[in-house]
């Protein structure tokens, strides 16, 4: 009887790729997908290590799964904390029985108890491998790995190394073979794909080739100084004018601190400019809080910006300390209270715009995509981390409705059917 695999997912979109291939992988040796980690013969947890609390996030996974596991069952720990921290991973956690770098494929023979990568940076660590059928309407698709940024927060360059660029023709074979409505693509550095291979950022001929292999194509995320006129206009043309601006903070002074691009002018500018192209752009970005040298005029600065954008999403994160990093070195730290203070500020004011901008969509008629019994999203929503359509249950999955939105309750919206469009 074929051994049952059990595959815990922690972290970004990105690691779900990882998580396909490990998939992928196990398939391949004869294993079948387990319905509960307590009924598997193998527990893989793929892990996180962008920021302190990922980690902690990341060991308690570790150590409940290695409870909850039955007996005889293996546990292998991969992901950004195994390529980070390994060695210790297996020092210090016995009940481990596996710790896997990137790019090294999860096979359970003899060996180490920590498996490193032959190389210090692996190829494309687990890109080009097979992934199983998607088990939704839509899939991640990752183009590429590592990131060749020195943003002064980020440590992911140090462990995932510099961008390696999948080549066109295997980012539409998998795309083909997933064959699935909606292909989201990701990456550490979206909008440089294709620069470590010819010189040149080639990111809008890649969308408008998927865009001719699925209904609907999303970009997570976009480095604001990356996002070209082509760009901009090639993801307007797609009919998913969805927008993962990655801007962290706006006050210039801040943003030079942290290397990074542009001020809250620069990037209102860009936002009024998708606008223009697109009136029912939906966008999105993230900002830190409590980053060395934060100011009162810095938050003010942000919560101004914020007031003016009237973004459609943001996600609000407290700066994290990370080894290695520029930002370590940096004087002006932050105390942790005073960075959750301003972070609650910021949220108060943003979740206010974001139930606004939903409400001035009920009534509108629109298209929706079914991702499973009663929940379905328009383009304005990113699969996982924005808000749902609520929907009649009698949709069918994977179609494409047509429906008119009569509510809002926070980010969601309820929606009455108008007419089932088909099968995607």
């Amino acid at each position: 009887m074929p051994g049952r695999y059990w595959i815990e997912t922690l972290g970004c979109p990105k690691n779900q790729v990882d998580s396909d291939k490990v998939a992928g992988e196990l398939l391949a040796q004869g294993y079948l997908p387990a319905d509960t980690a307590e009924g598997a013969d193998v527990v893989v947890v793929n892990t996180c290590a962008f920021i302190d609390s990922a980690r902690e996030e990341s060991v308690e996974t570790i150590l409940d799964l290695s409870e909850r596991r039955r007996e005889g069952a293996r546990l292998v720990v991969t992901g950004c904390l195994a390529a980070r921290s390994g060695a210790e991973l297996a020092a210090e956690i016995p009940e481990i029985d596996l710790v896997a770098d990137l790019g090294v494929p999860v096979t359970l023979t003899g060996g180490p108890r920590f498996r490193k990568s032959e190389t210090a940076t692996p190829a494309l660590d687990l890109l080009e491998l097979p992934r199983p059928p998607a088990s939704a309407p839509w899939a991640y698709v990752k183009i590429a790995e590592g990131c060749d940024r020195a943003c002064g927060f980020c440590a992911i360059p140090s462990f995932r190394g510099p961008q390696r660029s999948r080549s066109a023709e295997a980012v539409l074979a998998e795309v083909e073979a997933l064959g699935v409505p909606e292909i989201v693509l990701v990456a550490q550095d979206l909008a440089s794909w294709g620069r470590d291979r010819g010189g040149r950022a080639e990111l809008p001929a890649l969308v408008r080739a998927v865009a001719e292999r699925a209904e609907w194509v999303r970009l997570l995320y976009l480095y604001p100084s990356a996002l070209s006129d082509e760009l901009l206009e090639t993801i307007v043309s797609t009919g998913v004018p969805y927008f993962d601006l990655s801007l962290q903070h706006v006050s210039r002074p801040l943003v030079r601190r942290m290397r990074r691009f542009g001020e809250a002018g620069r990037f209102l500018e860009r936002i009024e400019r998708i606008r223009r192209l697109a009136p029912d752009a939906a966008l999105r970005s993230s900002f830190i809080f409590g980053y060395p040298g934060e100011t009162e005029e810095d938050q003010d600065a942000l919560l101004a910006f914020l007031e003016e954008a009237q973004l459609d999403w943001v996600g609000l994160f407290p700066f994290s300390p990370e080894a290695g990093t520029y930002a370590l070195a940096l004087e002006g730290a932050v105390a942790p209270e005073l960075a959750m203070e301003r972070l609650r500020e910021c949220a108060e004011l943003q979740d206010a715009i974001t139930a606004s901008r939903r409400v001035a969509l009920v009534g509108a008629e629109c298209r929706v995509l079914v991702d499973a019994p009663g929940r379905a999203r328009t383009t304005g929503e990113a699969p996982e981390i924005d808000g749902i359509v609520r929907v009649p249950e009698h949709l069918p999955v994977g179609a494409f409705a047509e429906v008119r939105i009569e509510a809002a309750e926070g980010p969601d919206l309820i929606a009455a059917a108008l007419r089932h469009a088909g099968p995607a």
